[in-house]
Order: structure tokens, then C-alpha cells, then sequence
């Protein structure tokens, strides 16, 4: 199962994180497969690629509780499934 992970980088006390696709039970410092984006929580700046954060999501990919916090801060979510008919479509 593939998961949307944050990968840390930079050095000791000036950490960074940035937002992967990556095999669920792979280590964190292993191979990914694809680098959607990054988080600086010192600055609080993030920026991903919306329409691959889409795409993975569409395909099955798990975000883990810190990223999909941090995608529907950002809105970039998957959007919902209609289940129920507007008052516009009756």
C-alpha cells in the first residue's frame, strides 16, 4: 500500500520535511517514489503539487494524520464523492 509521507532533512535543530509517495512499511530513508512538495514548520511554509497530491490520492495512497492535516490546511484534498442530489439537480 503506497502512503503520502514527510521525509526529514536538514541538520540538527533546523529540520525540514518533504512531502513523499512511498511504500507504507519501507524505511523513511529508503527509496520514494515521487517528492511532492516541502514543509518548513519553523516558518510554517509549505508548498506541494496540488494535481500530483490529487493523483496519488485518486490511485489509493494513504496521507499519514500530520500530512492530510496539512493538505486540508493548504486545500488540497481529495475532493468528496456527491452522494446525495443538490436541490439545483431535482
Amino acid at each position: 500500500m503506497l502512503s503520502i509521507k514527510l521525509k526529514m532533512i536538514g541538520k540538527k535543530g533546523q529540520r525540514s520535511f518533504r512531502l513523499i509517495v512511498q511504500e507504507a512499511r519501507s524505511k523513511l530513508r529508503g527509496k520514494f517514489i515521487e517528492d511532492l512538495g516541502w514543509y518548513n514548520p519553523h516558518s510554517n511554509q509549505f508548498e506541494v503539487k496540488k494535481d500530483r497530491v490529487l493523483y496519488w490520492l485518486k490511485v489509493g495512497a494513504q496521507p499519514t494524520e500530520t500530512v492530510s492535516q496539512l493538505l486540508k490546511k493548504n486545500k488540497a484534498e481529495q475532493p468528496q464523492d456527491k452522494t446525495a442530489p443538490t436541490e439545483s439537480e431535482v
